[in-house]
């Protein structure tokens, strides 16, 4: 099944829909997703620059603050809620680390991917990826 939530060229012409499941309310699953972060970020190495909220992981980085949602795994920058699109390289699978428990696709194992780029953002040296976060 194809979804706009999660392709950042979808929005033209559907920009409601895609706001709506990208960043909207959680479902079930994004809600179980959300207790076990709740359990497990306080172990990470990462978790000093880590908060939960409602539907989103925050991330502060060195550059900026990243907001993860906690459902579809877009991100959206502080302090305007600019998109930031970050998807896997060609040929990785999303959600390459077997997690028994998600039968999603990996989803908890791509938020946690990328809130630990994120939350190390001076390192980043993808240019598809630095080109958005602009002037340091």
């Amino acid at each position: 099944m194809a979804s706009v939530a999660r392709d950042d060229q979808a929005p033209i012409g559907h920009e409601h829909h895609w706001r709506s499941h990208g960043f909207g309310e959680l479902t079930q699953t994004a809600k179980t997703r959300r207790e076990v972060l709740a359990r497990l970020l306080p172990k990470l190495k990462i978790a000093s620059r880590t908060e939960l909220t409602d539907r989103f992981l925050l991330v502060r980085g060195d550059l900026k603050t990243y907001k993860i949602h906690l459902g579809s795994t877009n991100i959206l920058m502080e302090p305007n809620d600019a998109y930031l699109c970050i998807v896997p390289a060609n040929g990785h699978a999303a959600g390459s680390m077997f997690l028994p428990f998600e039968d999603d696709g990996g989803t908890l194992s791509v938020i946690l991917s990328k809130a630990f780029l994120l939350a190390d953002d001076t390192a980043i040296t993808d240019p598809t990826i630095t080109r958005q976060l602009g002037p340091a």
